[in-house]
């Protein structure tokens, strides 16, 4: 078994529980991460989330030409700012940002957009042209660089599956669905070396994922939550990073992601739950992140694969491009970058992007975590004015 087969069947430990073999266990210590104050969290929105009803050209009378159906009326949008406001279920969004904390990064998209769920996440996710394929993340190969050996807790998914954006050649993140139950026991028997270094790996890589357990079940034990956060899946992934976060585990990433965004029909009632959904388990977690002062430390980002058609089909949306970004906390400069959405000068029906998203992730990584984003790949340059 080669090093790189072995990691693809070593890099998920889901379910919250891990059961190795007695002899996956490794020699020898790993020193904890040792980064700065930084990190990042990340909520992706699976589906293709609506960003015109998201973040709304409420004062654009085309934007009630083309959506006859689905329209928000311009009385109920909230937050209005330059001629945008934010969807009705995201009063909070707009409270974030008048509170200097949060900015919205319009038409954000990439060239030769792709309108398939699984390669347009594929494509946001490692950073790739739409035209070539990439088997690490971009953060995965950032976490490479970063780290000086592998480290399990590097990156955090909040998820019962991996995710791409978090795939490098080094297990330096664990999947993990339910923290408060991943705890993985050592066998001090097997903790030795052997003439077989594949077998002397493979302990190696198993004791890290026993540390990796052990690190996140001590910072659990020095936090607590002291906010109120909803009953959903992704308020209670969001309550354990603010925990993982406050009981100091400095893991650099936190990934986690909200479903349900595909709404081809039925749109307004469905977009509102989920956009409730969102606005509620975030507003929770940034109010946690606030109390405890470390706010100015975590940017949160916040992205679909794209967005949807200009146009409404009825009672819904099909299939789009370009939508925003919203980035909260990391000291943003709470502002609004792009132009608002034209919708005289449409793609075949489609908004066209005017920033790429790479630029994003080159912000992130210049501008907050001291990186030099083209050592991954990325040759965009930064979107100024972000933080």
């Amino acid at each position: 078994m080669n090093r790189r087969n072995f990691l693809t069947l070593t890099g998920t430990f889901t379910g919250g529980m891990l059961v190795l073999p007695s002899f996956l266990h490794a020699f020898g210590e790993q020193s904890n991460l040792v980064i700065g104050e930084q990190c990042l969290v990340f909520v992706q929105l699976n589906g293709g989330n609506d960003g015109l009803n998201t973040f709304i050209p409420y004062d654009d009378p085309l934007y009630y030409d083309f959506r006859t159906k689905i329209a928000l009326n311009k009385d109920t949008v909230v937050g209005k700012n330059k001629g945008m406001a934010f969807h009705p279920a995201l009063k909070d969004f707009a409270q974030m940002q008048q509170n200097g904390d949060l900015s919205v990064v319009q038409n954000v998209g990439y060239p030769e957009p792709v309108r398939s769920h699984f390669r347009s996440q594929e494509i946001w996710q490692t950073a790739a042209d739409s035209n070539k394929y990439i088997n690490e993340g971009w953060l995965g190969r950032y976490l490479d660089l970063q780290c000086h050996d592998h480290q399990p807790t590097a990156g955090i998914n909040l998820d019962s599956i991996d995710n791409l954006a978090l795939k490098g050649l080094e297990p330096n993140t664990i999947t993990v669905k339910d923290p408060d139950r991943f705890k993985v026991k050592s066998n001090k028997e097997n903790e030795k070396l052997s003439d077989n270094p594949q077998l002397d790996f493979v302990r190696k890589i198993a004791n890290s994922v026993v540390e990796g357990s052990d690190d996140i079940q001590n910072a659990l034990k020095q936090s607590k939550t002291e906010v109120s956060y909803p009953k959903t899946g992704l308020s209670k992934n969001l309550e354990w990073i603010a925990r993982l976060v406050k009981g100091n585990l400095n893991s650099k990433v936190y990934y986690t992601s909200l479903g349900g965004f595909d709404t081809h029909d039925n749109q307004l009632s469905i977009h509102e739950r989920k956009l409730t959904e969102l606005n509620d388990a975030l507003f929770s977690f940034y109010n946690d992140l606030k109390q405890a002062q470390l706010l100015q430390n975590v940017t949160i980002v916040v992205f679909s694969e794209f967005g949807r058609r200009v146009k409404d089909n009825g009672s819904g949306t099909d299939h789009g491009t370009a939508a925003p970004m919203f980035i909260i906390g990391g000291n943003n400069k709470g502002t609004i970058l792009g132009n608002n959405p034209n919708l005289a000068d449409l793609d075949n029906g489609d908004l066209k992007h005017q920033i790429d998203f790479r630029s994003v992730y080159a912000s992130l990584l210049q501008q907050k975590m001291s990186f030099d984003y083209s050592k991954i790949g990325i040759k965009n340059k930064p979107v100024s004015g972000l933080f």
